[in-house]
């Protein structure tokens, strides 16, 4: 996404697949109903904190990358948790002490 109007045709798009309202989008993101109203139109200019809260509440974060890599990044329009590739100093630990009991 390269514009504001792409931005709010896909934050419109979310927000139908959501069960909420955009009254109930604002207040959850802690902005004012016509700040949305803006957000959603793609016609004004607005914070990127505005854009990460609004993302945050529809379950999306903002990610930044290299120009031309959001070629190869796969779109989905459900976000789904995936298992983390890296494991956490908790999760080794347990692996360990399953082998150590073996």
């Amino acid at each position: 996404m390269r514009t504001l109007s792409e931005i709010a045709t896909f934050l419109r798009e979310r927000l139908k697949t959501t069960s909420i309202t955009q009254r109930e989008l604002g207040a959850h993101a802690g902005i004012a109903r016509r700040t949305l109203t803006s957000v959603l139109s793609g016609q004004a200019d607005y914070k990127v904190t505005t854009l990460m809260a609004v993302l945050d509440r529809l379950g999306y974060e903002l990610t930044i990358v290299p120009k031309g890599a959001a070629s190869g990044l796969v779109a989905s329009t459900t976000p789904e948790p995936t298992t983390p590739a890296v494991k956490t100093v908790v999760q080794l630990a347990r692996e360990k002490l399953e082998k150590d009991t073996e």
